[in-house]
């Protein structure tokens, strides 16, 4: 298992935050262009509502934004402005590039490692430790990682939720600290403090099925590849190819709870501008994908899904695989030091 490829007591906490954050931070830099991309695309398919702002978010991690729709007198939003349709995930690519600038597709990167880095060294701190407790306890039960990592994960998305929301904004578009502390003031005023968590209930009933068969399916794969091998120790090719599969399957199965929240989260900057028509945050997660289906078609609730899955499955991969090396790498280092 993740956590039992190395006895817990050889590594410290702070060698599993050291490897949590490379990995995280690797995957960030990977992965934010596809992140850019994907926005754009579910930009498209809002059937809700014509207001200011919208969000989304992946599993791994997420991303607010300016719409068009309204005067751009009123609201300055270059990153809508061209073009003004993309025709896939190819096709997204060049019109940004071309258009935009090889650097919009890195647009907030800095807020995505601020809070993906906490993130996900919360998230596989705790996992890793939970899940050596309690196979130590219960034995090598399959539901152990399932159960963990909902846990795991649960915990980490309602910590970081308030910030997802700042780097989702930065990252759909350029815009500045001043118009995001504005539009959260607005915001909280008007519904309170609890809008700071919009998005967290889709986003939670997104990351549990996602993490459940996240870590079921890359457990079970990576014994099954060591077993086959002969390996005792997961090595940095068995942990990127379980983690690259596991991440396929995952994020084809919970794409339209992503769908969900990218629509819910699309409200903030909307409250009291009298734009909107329909209050996705005031719906229920199945009213937002019902509405989808009868607007634009069952076809809606994957609208990019190429792209999500393209990133999420390299993304998984070289998270989990960083982090098993590095945990790798601290563990001879320190038996290492034991033997001198």
């Amino acid at each position: 298992m993740s956590g039992t490829s190395i006895l817990n007591g050889e590594i410290s906490i702070k060698q599993q935050i050291i490897s949590a954050s490379t990995g995280a931070l690797a995957t960030s830099l990977m992965v934010t262009p596809m992140d850019v991309v994907k926005i754009r695309l579910q930009s498209q398919v809002h059937p809700i509502a014509k207001g200011e702002c919208f969000y989304y978010s992946n599993g791994l991690m997420d991303h607010l934004c300016v719409n068009c729709a309204v005067p751009k007198k009123e609201v300055p939003c270059e990153w809508f402005n061209r073009p003004g349709h993309f025709n896939g995930t190819i096709d997204a690519f060049i019109k940004i590039t071309r258009n935009e600038g090889i650097r919009s597709l890195w647009s907030g990167l800095s807020p995505t490692i601020v809070s993906a880095i906490p993130a996900t060294v919360l998230y596989y701190t705790l996992y890793d430790n939970l899940l050596v407790n309690s196979v130590n306890r219960f034995g090598e039960k399959f539901y152990i990682p399932l159960l963990v990592g909902v846990f795991s994960r649960t915990a980490a998305v309602t910590i970081v939720s308030p910030l997802e929301m700042i780097r989702t904004k930065m990252q759909s578009e350029q815009i500045s600290y001043y118009q995001i502390g504005k539009a959260l003031k607005s915001m909280i005023k008007s519904d309170g403090y609890s809008s700071l968590f919009r998005g967290l209930a889709p986003t939670i009933m997104r990351d549990i099925p996602f993490s459940a068969i996240y870590w079921t399916s890359f457990e079970a794969l990576k014994k099954r590849f060591l077993e086959h091998f002969g390996q005792k120790k997961t090595t940095f090719g068995i942990s990127f190819t379980c983690g690259a599969i596991s991440g396929t399957i995952a994020a084809v199965v919970t794409q339209p709870f992503d769908l969900v929240k990218t629509q819910r989260q699309i409200t903030l900057g909307e409250v009291g501008n009298g734009i909107q028509t329909f209050r996705v945050n005031e719906t229920s997660t199945m009213n937002v994908i019902r509405k989808l289906v009868e607007t634009r078609g069952y076809r809606a609730i994957f609208a990019g899904l190429t792209p999500r899955v393209v990133k999420v499955a390299p993304a998984c991969a070289t998270m989990i695989a960083t982090y098993d090396y590095l945990k790798n790498f601290f563990h001879k280092r320190n038996l290492k030091k034991e033997v001198l």
